[in-house]
C-alpha cells in the first residue's frame, strides 16, 4: 500500500465524512385527554384521527368511558329500545370498538375514572375487560423490569419512553390513593429521582390532586382523598427540585392550565405544572369562577392536548411542551357520521353542555 493511500484512509477514520453523522435526537408527541362518556363514540374517532395525523407516539386516556349510571345518547341512539342490563353488559365492549379500535396501532393506555366504578361495575372487572390495556407491552416489560416477580395486572403502573417516565394513578374511588398504592409510587419515585437516565416524570390521573382551582370537583370532595392526594402532592413537589414533573387530570369536563396555580399551593410549598382536559366527549361543564387571570381555559369544546417532548441535552427547565388541540364537528370522520347520523353528531357538539 502506497504512502498517500495510507495517509488518506489515517484522515478518513479520524474526520469520517459529515454525511455518516449520527442523528441528532429528535422531539417527539403524545396525547391525553379523558372523559368520553356520554358522545365519546362520536367525539374519540375524531381525537383518534389528529392524534394520529400528528406523528404521536401514544394516546393516555385518563378514565371515564362510559356513564353507566345510565344510557350514554350516542349508545341510545343506535340501540333506541335495549333495557339498562343490556347496556351495562355492552358498554365496555362497545367503548373498545367505538373509542379505542379506532386509533389502531397506535399505543393506547388507559386509566380508571370515578364512572369505571359506578355499581354494579367494579375494579375487579375493569381489569379483566381492559387487561390488553393495563397489561400491554410495555406495562408488563416494566413492571418486570421493576420486580421480576410482580406479574399482577393493576389500575396504577408506568413505562418510559427515553428518558420520561410516564406514571398512571389510580384516584377513581373514595378510598384512593390506598396505602399500597402510596408505597408502590414512593418506590417508583424515589428510583426516578436517583435515575440518572430519568430527566422528566408525567403523572396522570382522573380527578385532580387537591387544591386545585378545580377544588369543587376533585380529590377534595373526600377527606381521605383529600389527606392522601395532598401527600402525593408533597412527593411530588420534592421530585420537582431536582427534575421537571407535570400532572394530568380529567374529572373535570373543561380544558384548562396551571390548575395548581392557587393560594394553598403557593403557601404550602410551591406550584406544581398542571393540566385538566377532560375533553374526550363528556357533557361539557363550565368553567370556575376564579378559572381566569392569565391560564388558558377553555369550556364546552373537544379535544386533546398534545405534548412535545424535547430531545435530550435540552436545557431548558420544562423539556415538555402542552398545547390542546380542539376537534370540531367537521373533524368527526364520514363513516362515524353515516353512523350515528347528522342530529346526533350535532347536538353533541352543540347541546352537550351543563352550566
Amino acid at each position: 500500500m502506497n504512502i498517500c493511500r495510507v495517509a488518506t484512509l489515517m484522515v478518513l477514520v479520524a474526520f469520517p465524512a459529515m454525511g455518516h453523522a449520527a442523528p441528532r435526537p429528535a422531539a417527539w408527541t403524545f396525547a391525553v385527554s379523558g372523559d368520553s362518556r356520554n358522545c365519546g363514540d362520536v367525539v374519540m374517532p375524531a381525537i383518534a384521527a389528529g392524534v394520529r395525523a400528528s406523528g404521536a407516539r401514544f394516546y393516555w386516556h385518563l378514565g371515564d368511558l362510559r356513564f353507566i349510571r345510565d344510557f350514554d345518547q350516542d349508545y341510545r341512539q343506535l340501540h333506541p329500545h335495549v333495557t339498562i342490563l343490556e347496556y351495562l353488559t355492552d358498554a365496555w365492549i362497545d367503548a373498545q370498538q367505538s373509542q379505542i379500535e379506532p386509533f389502531g396501532d397506535l399505543p393506547f393506555y388507559l386509566g380508571i375514572g370515578n364512572h369505571e366504578l359506578l355499581p354494579p361495575k367494579s375494579r375487579e372487572e375493569f381489569i379483566v375487560t381492559f387487561a390488553d390495556w393495563l397489561n400491554a407491552p410495555a406495562i408488563q416489560a416494566q413492571r418486570l423490569r421493576d420486580d421480576p416477580r410482580d406479574h399482577q395486572v393493576r389500575t396504577y403502573y408506568h413505562w418510559a419512553i427515553d428518558g420520561v417516565d410516564f406514571v398512571n394513578l389510580d384516584n377513581a374511588s373514595p378510598e384512593q390513593f390506598d396505602a399500597t398504592q402510596l408505597q408502590w409510587l414512593t418506590r417508583l419515585l424515589e428510583r426516578d429521582r436517583r435515575d440518572a437516565g430519568v430527566r422528566a416524570v408525567v403523572v396522570g390521573m382522573h380527578e385532580a390532586l387537591p387544591d386545585s382551582i378545580a377544588h369543587s370537583h376533585s380529590m377534595d370532595e373526600e377527606l381521605i382523598e383529600q389527606s392522601t392526594g395532598r401527600q402525593v402532592y408533597a412527593q411530588l413537589l420534592e421530585l420537582r427540585s431536582s427534575k421537571p414533573v407535570y400532572v394530568l387530570a380529567s374529572h373535570s369536563h373543561f380544558v384548562m392550565e396551571n390548575v395548581f396555580d392557587t393560594p394553598y399551593w403557593r403557601g404550602h410549598g410551591g406550584v406544581l405544572p398542571g393540566w385538566i382536559v377532560g375533553s374526550a366527549g363528556a357533557v361539557r361543564y363550565a368553567l370556575p369562577a376564579d378559572a381566569a387571570h392569565g391560564r388558558f381555559a377553555r369550556a364546552h369544546v373537544y379535544g386533546y392536548l398534545l405534548a412535545t417532548v424535547r430531545p435530550p441535552g435540552a436545557r431548558d427547565r420544562d423539556p415538555i411542551e402542552f398545547e390542546f388541540r380542539e376537534v370540531t364537528a367537521a373533524d368527526v370522520p364520514n363513516a362515524v357520521n353515516e353512523r350515528f347520523g347528522a342530529a346526533l353528531v350535532k347536538q353533541c357538539y352543540e347541546q352537550n353542555v351543563q352550566d
